[in-house]
């Protein structure tokens, strides 16, 4: 997102859209939210942005958690285009989100981020209900749910290692 002035991680800086800050304002009026324990959120602006709105609607505690964040798609932060960045992802696919063997890439495995997202939430799994606030392709990775939209409430049951979610399109 050189575009923008950001490389790299950097187009993780980006705020909210107007839409996304009313998508994020619409999911926290959810009555489904009030009961949470905490609100765990991702590192990265629009996901802290979007736990702040349900914190602000809710009450609710926000914590930042660095493990939470989205799939890299280049470790070494070097991609400078979006174009880049969709290239890697398209190979990201094209292997199934495995390296072929004996062979590295610069993206980050689907078994490295299914590790580092299940340490995230491994740590709390034995809370009552957690309200977590990341990215659908970081997600996706637990849940085995392939398509998820911005601001959308998808209910799990986590016990360390595994995610039972009931989920329908509405």
């Amino acid at each position: 997102m050189l575009e923008k002035g950001f490389w790299g991680f950097g187009r993780d800086f980006a705020p909210l859209s107007e839409k996304g800050i009313e998508q994020a304002e619409i999911t926290a009026k959810d009555i489904r939210l009030k009961s949470a324990e905490i609100i765990v959120s991702s590192p990265y602006t629009r996901a802290m942005q979007t736990a702040q709105i349900i914190s602000r609607e809710t009450g609710i505690h926000v914590e930042v958690d660095i493990d939470l964040h989205e799939w890299i798609p280049d470790q070494d932060n070097l991609y400078e285009t979006s174009e880049e960045s969709f290239a890697l992802a398209r190979e990201f696919t094209k292997f199934k989100g495995e390296y072929p063997i004996g062979e590295k890439r610069r993206w980050e495995s689907l078994s490295s981020m299914r590790e580092r997202m299940g340490r995230a939430a491994d740590k709390y799994a034995d809370r009552d209900k957690v309200i977590f606030v990341g990215h659908g392709m970081a997600f996706r990775c637990l849940t085995y749910i392939e398509k998820m939209r911005p601001a959308e409430i998808i209910e799990c049951t986590y016990r360390k290692g595994q995610a039972d979610c009931e989920y329908s399109f509405t």
